[in-house]
């Protein structure tokens, strides 16, 4: 589609709290560079990292020896205290969540606070930092707490603002996957937004192939959804970049490298 904004393809590289019993992603630091190497080869110009505790700069390190992929740092759900490592490590954006996190699986239960003041610290945190902020919406509330920060004047710094917009992950955060949800949220969103979407579960490719033809980013991978169709896990992450370039061309939507996603992200 001529005229059309380049897509940004994110590659979330994390293991699966869904599908668990799968185990295609990768366990060990050296394992997770190769990884994001692969699916910056596959055509991905993000990778959302969960930079493994202890190891968080020799990490992003590793990664820019290799490559030049944006590194967007997980995890969310963690405190600011707790993501020290993380601050330290310089990724180009880290994670926030907007709103409560209350995620529910077979094998793990997150019930976390995230109140008003948490974030107005991470805005400035990040701001010393220069590490621009990937904000998580799971629901409308989460926009509201976005225009709070954007009226204080916390996030002039950091234009455009960098959203995912999150659907059909299991919890008190739940939201259906699907055409009406999407373009509900979409008419929350501030002004000078760039939007990305992840959809967790077999719903996946309806929701993200309307997202590809209606302006929007997609994040896929082994975090979200590690199969290349309906029980048939994918090989590695790669293959799951791969698949999704190759339904960006047969939308007509060309793909952002590295480069071209900074400009588009307003990353220095």
């Amino acid at each position: 589609m001529k005229g059309k904004q380049k897509i940004i393809i994110t590659a979330t590289t994390a293991n699966s709290l869904v599908y668990p019993e799968v185990k295609n992603w990768a366990e060990t630091t050296e394992q997770l560079t190769e990884d994001v190497v692969e699916c910056w080869e596959a055509g991905a110009a993000v990778a959302h990292v969960h930079l493994p505790r202890g190891e968080e700069t020799e990490t992003v390190k590793r990664i820019r020896e290799r490559c030049d992929i944006i590194i967007q740092a997980g995890v969310s759900s963690e405190s600011i205290q707790q993501r020290k490592g993380v601050f330290e490590a310089k990724p180009e954006m880290m994670s926030v969540m907007l709103n409560h996190d209350a995620e529910y699986f077979d094998q793990v239960k997150l019930d976390n606070l995230h109140p008003i003041h948490e974030l107005e610290e991470y805005c400035m945190k990040l701001k010393q930092n220069n590490i621009k902020p990937e904000w998580e919406l799971w629901h409308t509330g989460s926009f509201w707490n976005l225009n709070y920060l954007i009226d204080k004047g916390l996030l002039e710094w950091s234009n455009p603002h960098i959203l995912t917009l999150f659907f059909n992950w299991p919890g008190g955060m739940w939201s259906p996957a699907n055409y009406q949800e999407y373009m509900y949220r979409k008419k929350f969103m501030p002004h000078n937004s760039i939007h990305g979407v992840s959809v967790m579960g077999e719903d996946q490719m309806k929701l993200l192939v309307f997202v590809l033809t209606h302006d929007g980013n997609i994040r896929v991978g082994t975090e979200d959804y590690p199969f290349i169709k309906k029980e048939k896990p994918a090989k590695n992450n790669a293959e799951i970049i791969k698949n999704y370039v190759d339904i960006c061309k047969h939308v007509r939507r060309e793909i952002a490298d590295p480069s071209e996603a900074r400009v588009i992200l307003g990353l220095k």
